[in-house]
């Protein structure tokens, strides 16, 4: 998917100093990247749809902790297509949830990588927690977390195993966990409040966007086949129709309850994903794999398209609002 050109170079930095967006700022320390006085100043938070983390986004960015962030992850596309008139700091992190954000050292997992499924430079380091990233004159936070709040990859797991024992018949999946989703969807609405109140203490005066998840799975779950790798493997469409509605449309909704409810700004991915689920011809998200040969994981992530659609939206929320 092409990249729109950014509204930067587009309208001017003059445009965008005058809406309020830049302000002078003083010195970084070493450690941190070197910052122009008049630089938009953004911290990019969030979990494996934010950092990229699969093979189909692109390398992994340096220093590697552990977390994954890749080259096509739409933070860095967005750092690329603005370049010195921003000083973004990229410290999302696949498997992140909402406490990581703005609580706990979270110990990153790595890259899944063939022929195990595992980082083979894992064990890595505690990462701190990504509200560190955050000043106090911090100008804009983008923040796309959630789904590990709810467990999302272990539910993909089961769903996948249930499935292959069930040969593909009913819904096993939401046979075990549907009771559960009312308790994990309150914890989640919870926490993720506390998150963006945390972040708002850190930051008074940035603007906070929160970024939604897209559409992982058809309106109609008959598009996926059942078996395909490429897709969904043995989730039964049963249990696809039942995630969607139950477990992916409930996690935006309750993100964007929380955001409005704090002020902030709601980045809607689902809707313009529509037609570009892990089952459809033009698929922005890959399925459980990204190929078979070579073997590539993808684990139900956005690949490059997804991520540069991602990287358009969040752009432009943050400098057209």
């Amino acid at each position: 998917m092409p990249r729109f050109p950014s509204r930067l170079a587009v309208a001017g930095t003059a445009v965008v100093l005058a809406a309020g967006l830049i302000t002078p700022t003083t010195a970084q320390a070493a450690a941190k990247p070197a910052t122009r006085p008049d630089a938009l100043r953004w911290a990019a938070l969030g979990d494996s749809y934010t950092a990229g983390m699969i093979e189909a986004t692109g390398d992994l960015t340096e220093p590697n902790d552990g977390c994954a962030r890749t080259t096509g992850s739409y933070p860095e596309l967005i750092r690329r297509d603005l370049g010195s008139p921003v000083s973004l700091r990229n410290v999302s992190c696949s498997g992140a949830t909402s406490l990581d954000v703005y609580a706990n050292k979270q110990s990153p997992i790595g890259r899944p990588l063939p022929p195990l499924g595992t980082d083979p430079n894992a064990p890595y380091p505690p990462v701190p927690p990504q509200v560190d990233a955050v000043e106090r004159d911090t100008d804009v936070i983008t923040v796309g977390v959630g789904g590990n709040d709810l467990g999302f990859g272990g539910i993909l797991k089961d769903c996948i195993g249930l499935g292959a024992t069930a040969l593909g018949r009913g819904t096993p999946c939401k046979d075990k966990y549907d009771a559960q989703l009312p308790g994990r969807l309150a914890e989640l609405r919870a926490d993720y409040s506390t998150m963006l109140g945390a972040l708002r203490m850190k930051a008074p005066s940035a603007r906070i966007f929160a970024v939604g998840y897209p559409h992982l799975i058809p309106e109609n779950a008959n598009l996926c086949t059942y078996g395909d790798l490429l897709q969904f493997s043995t989730f039964t469409t049963g249990d696809l129709a039942w995630a969607r509605t139950a477990v992916l449309e409930p996690l935006n909704a309750v993100i964007a309850q929380d955001t409005a409810a704090r002020g902030d700004t709601f980045v809607d991915l689902y809707p313009a994903t529509t037609g570009h689920s892990a089952c459809d011809a033009d698929h922005w998200l890959d399925g459980v794999l990204t190929s078979i040969l070579p073997l590539k994981y993808a684990l139900v992530h956005p690949n490059a398209k997804g991520q540069a659609f991602a990287a358009t939206q969040v752009e432009d929320a943050v400098l057209g609002g």
